[in-house]
């Protein structure tokens, strides 16, 4: 049966959700793995329960500031080489229209696009959105790419402090005896479950995400908790 274009729905990659997703579990992995490595290292070190939540609670909103400070930077960074690039681009259509149609054209020509239609096709669409068409094809920006660095801040600072209080609320709810084998153990489910969603998502083997996020998370609480216990005090 022949389909009309228009009854045709987009179809959805997840490659579109690589970047929300990328920054989410980032986010969110550090969350759980420096508060906990923080907050085991410190009970380690047999520091009384005040001084357990106050680095705790410090380590998250340190944390989240960092993540938020880093990410903007570098999704600013990202953002200022594209309206470089798209002002250049713009200047380029400006003085030498033919020029860039030809470059497109060749683009079309190089992807297997026979070269009366490859030209053809960069008339029509230079025609609707010059500056679009190379934006897209010629420099690899499209605008769902378009880096948005407030948004990655707010989202990295936001993941990190969920992450983040996994293995704070312990502190605040399990006895003093029990709180660095809880933390440990909330960690690494937590851990597991993200590593699991995250390979879900992405299209990848879940087993492989969850084993290396988790364990890695271990090494970095385990590694934590023998300093503390070395250079802490003696109870």
């Amino acid at each position: 049966m022949d389909l009309d274009l228009k009854q045709v729905a987009r179809e959805s990659h997840r490659s579109d959700r690589i970047g929300w997703l990328r920054a989410a579990v980032l986010g969110a992995n550090d969350g759980i793995v420096s508060t906990a490595s923080l907050i085991v290292g410190v009970a380690a070190s047999h520091a009384n329960p005040q001084n357990i939540a106050i680095a705790g609670v410090s380590g998250l909103v340190a944390g989240a500031m960092s993540m938020a400070a880093g990410e903007y930077v570098s999704v600013s960074s990202q953002a200022d080489t594209e309206k470089a690039d798209l002002e250049k681009e713009k200047e380029e259509l400006s003085f030498s229209p033919q020029r860039e149609l030809l470059e497109l054209a060749k683009i079309y020509e190089d992807r297997g696009v026979d070269a009366g239609l490859s030209k053809v096709v960069a008339e029509q669409l230079m025609k609707k959105d010059a500056l679009g068409a190379h934006a897209r094809d010629e420099l690899g920006i499209s605008p769902s790419s378009l880096a948005r660095p407030l948004q990655a801040a707010l989202a990295s600072a936001m993941a990190f402090s969920v992450g983040a209080a996994l293995p704070l609320v312990l502190v605040f709810v399990v006895s003093e005896d029990r709180l660095m084998d809880g933390v440990f153990e909330i960690s690494l489910i937590s851990l597991f479950v993200l590593g699991s969603l995250a390979s879900r998502v992405g299209g990848a083997t879940i087993w492989r995400g969850a084993i290396r996020v988790t364990l890695w998370g271990a090494l970095a609480m385990i590694v934590t908790a023998g300093i503390g216990a070395l250079f802490g005090s003696v109870p």
